[in-house]
């Protein structure tokens, strides 16, 4: 372990959160451990990158030992059997390491455990999820914050929704809607399009758990991450279309749609249960974390610029890549057959 023992952050999970998290912190000239059972190309640049099983504590303790603070941005494949499994001993592992360095751990969040409400979701609601992933995450943020009112943790909740943005894949905002858009196509969202829906550009949800992570007083609560005021999800789409300069084409898939798309995307077969978010309003009160630290929301059609310009970048070097294969697969065909 190269990184000095003094000031330095952890990162769990070199995912998109955890890489947008990276780069803000390298960008503040912070040194900055990333951590990730499998390596993973396109770390910011200065990032040292530490293989291991984050549900292992002798190896998280070691890991974490000098922290300064610790995001946590680790999770298993979006599957509930998988959750079940590797949820529980992963969120145990990363806080043992929290405990024994005495680090503050930050913890990206979703709003399953509120369950399905009728109204704005706000912090200090009760856990109520019936769903099964939604049960799961409010068992996970319990333990956590239990952790903390005992005295063993410092620990903060960052609570976003679902989330867009550079480098996001497989998020309902995401492949589905900007990779055919691009391509003149409709782009394909989940729900009725004209319901209200808070949506959360992935540089804030990083920003928000930075901020957390400065602040003192941020431990022991859990906090919405700021979101740019919330529009329907037709009203998203729009914007997305006006900046690429082509007539809006856009479909909602509803549940019958999920259930049969399931049988050859298992992510949609796993967002079955999860509908109620895109059958209902589904709106995000973030003034808490606005009061105290200041509204750090990008406006949703910078954001959806910034996301169109990162997917035009991904595209193309998809392409170049393909046109390379390409060329691989004839050479070796010509080789093959002289």
């Amino acid at each position: 372990m190269n990184t000095s023992q003094q000031d330095f952050q952890v990162i769990f999970g070199t995912g998109t959160l955890g890489k947008m998290i990276a780069q803000q912190l390298v960008a503040q000239g912070k040194q900055v451990r990333m951590v990730s059972r499998s390596d993973r190309t396109n770390l910011p640049q200065g990032v040292e990158l530490l293989l291991g099983d984050a549900a292992d504590p002798q190896f998280t303790q070691k890991v974490c030992q000098g922290a300064e603070v610790i995001y946590h941005c680790a999770g298993p494949k979006y599957n509930f059997k998988a959750w079940v499994k590797e949820f529980p001993p992963l969120q145990q592992g990363i806080l043992a390491g929290a405990i024994a360095s005495g680090a503050k751990l930050i913890y990206g969040d979703s709003l399953y455990g509120y369950g399905k409400v009728k109204e704005t979701m706000r912090e200090d609601m009760p856990y109520d999820a019936t769903t099964n992933k939604g049960k799961i995450r409010a068992q996970l943020a319990e333990t956590l914050m239990t952790a903390h009112r005992a005295g063993k943790a410092q620990v903060a909740i960052a609570r976003s929704s679902d989330f867009y943005g550079e480098g996001v894949h497989n998020s309902v905002f995401s492949d589905r809607v900007f990779i055919p858009a691009l391509q003149g196509k409709p782009a394909e969202a989940i729900g009725n399009l004209d319901l209200l829906h808070t949506y959360t550009y992935i540089r804030d949800f990083a920003r928000a758990m930075i901020i957390l992570g400065e602040h003192e007083e941020a431990l022991g609560q859990v906090w919405h991450v700021p979101n740019a005021p919330t529009i329907s999800t037709r009203e998203m789409l729009n914007i997305l279309f006006e900046e690429l300069g082509l007539p809006a084409k856009m479909n909602g898939m509803g549940k019958l749609m999920m259930r049969i798309g399931g049988f050859f995307i298992p992510e949609a077969a796993e967002s079955v249960e999860m509908m109620y978010q895109y059958e209902n309003s589904f709106v995000v009160d973030s003034s808490k974390f606005v009061r105290a630290f200041g509204d750090i929301a990008t406006p949703h059609r910078e954001a959806i610029r910034n996301t169109i310009a990162w997917y035009q970048q991904y595209l193309q070097t998809q392409a170049e890549q393909d046109s390379v294969k390409n060329e691989v697969r004839k050479s070796m065909k010509n080789v093959a057959a002289t």
